[in-house]
């Protein structure tokens, strides 16, 4: 049985990480370079690292950056901001690299999807999508809408829509970022991550809501996730990757000890 990833998330802006709710009031909470060594030797399975500026302002994502990352872990890396062409998507996987996270930009330009999956193979590939909850079950039949530019503009797409649609094009992990729990410590979106999970044939990633180790238990069982994305419960030093394994170890469920 394949085993469930734990995924720090390093939201960087200015050089600094950062973290706020639904993108909101963001506060600077240390050096991407260390926390990324302390979470590699943590033994946190993966990390991911967004340049949350780079697309707003129009410009590539900080390269140096991810080479600093790159050298001072030990485990695979994903990468998301400002990328907007194959020849971004390379530099970056040239930079150390394993994969290459796409979100507003495949909205606006699906083709990059199956581009960057002929290119480099599925597996460098992640769409990350970010849902909003609504109303309107006629014109969204999944109840939930996709967003872009940082949950700020609507798109009229629906989620469970654009997930098997990016499916077809060739990106080989989605990372379902709830909206409305992002930053809130109150629990990962179940309905949403599950509603996704059990309709794609590739992993889902759970992200936005974490709080508590329980909560991973959660978005793994009820959730059907494959990995979850988690922040503000360990950037706080709050819980370490050891305590929240622990628990998932105890409720039964497949986890790595260590790379």
């Amino acid at each position: 049985m394949l085993t469930k990833r734990v995924i720090p998330c390093l939201d960087v802006k200015n050089k600094k990480v950062t973290k706020g709710v639904r993108f909101q009031n963001n506060v600077e909470l240390g050096d991407p370079v260390e926390m990324a060594l302390g979470y590699s030797r943590d033994g946190a399975d993966e990390l991911v690292f967004y340049d949350i500026t780079a697309s707003a302002e129009g410009r590539p994502i900080d390269i140096e950056m991810v080479k600093a990352v790159a050298r001072a872990i030990r485990i695979p890396f994903a990468v998301g901001g400002g990328i907007a062409t194959l020849e971004d998507m390379y530099r970056v996987l040239l930079a150390g690299a394993e994969k290459i996270s796409v979100n507003s930009l495949a909205v606006t330009n699906s083709s990059i999807i199956s581009e960057g999956s002929k290119a480099f193979g599925a597996q460098c590939i992640v769409l990350g999508m970010d849902p909003v909850k609504t109303a309107d079950r006629k014109k969204f039949p999944s109840g939930y809408e996709i967003t872009v530019k940082g949950f700020r503009q609507r798109t009229g797409i629906d989620a469970l829509e654009w997930a098997k649609r990016a499916e077809s094009l060739g990106v080989g992990e989605i990372v379902v970022n709830s909206v409305d729990a992002d930053g809130m410590q109150t629990g990962f979106n179940l309905e949403l991550t599950a509603l996704i999970s059990t309709s794609v044939n590739i992993p889902v990633v759970a992200s936005g809501g974490a709080g508590v180790p329980q909560h991973l238990v959660e978005v793994f069982t009820q959730g059907k996730a494959d990995a979850a994305i988690i922040a503000s419960m360990v950037h706080t030093g709050k819980y370490t990757i050891r305590q929240i394994k622990d628990e998932m170890v105890a409720a039964k469920i497949p986890t790595r000890e260590k790379w």
